[in-house]
């Protein structure tokens, strides 16, 4: 590979504004990022960010076309379904209950799940944002599941400890964390410094 590749998968959960950041910040760190989409990812991104198709221009990334490839969520044979597709992780973000389970039983209907499974038994680095909550025993133990197989779980809940003036510094909060997880240098404000407390 001439640059780390990342794969995104953006499915149908609450959360489009995470996923524009996170592609941003993958974009802007050299990142090579492979998108796909689900059908109630696309719905969440046009509800959500107005985005009604797919591509760089739409997706406000137009600077970074040249770096970002987009499938077709039903092609289950693209480059990303095979483990012989070298890249350096893959996120789900945000990540529905639906593919939580999908990918948690192995079930591999559209590109995101297969790319997903097949990262796991590539041992590969796998986030999986999952933004649903309250969270049931079933989401629970496909989240144990996951977890087992080598991913990580990351639910979309981020901290306060930035002291947040809007909505954007929580989103970059989240963002950041999740592109370290992914380990790709950013700038974001999300590292901790403790200071004195006096009680």
């Amino acid at each position: 590979m001439n640059k780390p590749r990342i794969v995104v998968g953006i499915t149908g959960a609450s959360g489009a504004p995470y996923a524009l950041r996170v592609l941003e910040l993958l974009l802007e760190g050299g990142v090579e990022v492979h998108l796909t989409v689900s059908d109630l990812g696309k719905r969440i991104l046009f509800e959500e960010s107005k985005i009604s198709t797919l591509s760089a221009e739409n997706l406000g990334l137009f600077e970074h076309e040249h770096n970002l490839v987009i499938y077709n969520n039903k092609d289950l044979g693209a480059s990303v379904a095979s483990g012989s597709f070298l890249h350096g992780g893959m996120i789900v973000l945000p990540c529905s209950s639906n593919t939580l389970g999908a990918i948690g039983s192995g079930i591999t209907n559209t590109l995101v799940q297969r790319a997903a499974a097949v990262t796991l038994k590539e041992r590969r680095t796998l986030v999986i944002a999952h933004r649903e909550s309250p969270v049931s025993l079933v989401d629970l133990k496909n989240m144990a599941t996951i977890t087992e197989a080598g991913g990580i779980i990351a639910p979309l809940s981020p901290g306060f400890y930035m002291n947040p003036k809007n909505i954007n510094d929580i989103v970059d909060f989240m963002a950041g964390k999740l592109v370290d997880l992914l380990g790709v240098e950013h700038n974001m404000p999300v590292r901790w410094n403790s200071t004195v407390y006096s009680s």
